[in-house]
């Protein structure tokens, strides 16, 4: 997470990114596997998306399970600072969401 000067900074720095807000909000629906994360983000390369998770990781909004089975599963869920996300994400949405239909 590239800390700034300002808090508002930090934020916009830290989801900023290919879809890093959408890939939050889906994973506040619940956990999602790699492959659902796919089917939900058609407009994202798989490189991408593998890029964006390790990032969000990193910057401690989301979890990396994984499973000792064969073949390996993994699951992406939230933290709890991931979750304190939503609430300005959503807004954002719905703000997105009122400038593409004005």
């Amino acid at each position: 997470m590239k800390k700034s000067y300002c808090p508002i900074d930090t934020f916009i720095n830290t989801i900023k990114g290919k879809r890093k807000g959408t890939i939050i909000l889906h994973l506040y629906q619940g956990d999602k596997r790699y492959s659902e994360l796919m089917k939900l983000l058609t407009d994202i390369s798989e490189r991408m998306l593998t890029k964006q998770l390790k990032e969000l990781e990193e910057d401690g909004l989301i979890l990396r399970t994984v499973f000792p089975e064969v073949p390996p599963r993994v699951e992406y869920s939230l933290t709890a600072l991931g979750k304190e996300m939503h609430p300005v994400l959503k807004g954002m949405y719905k703000a997105g969401m009122l400038l593409e239909n004005n």
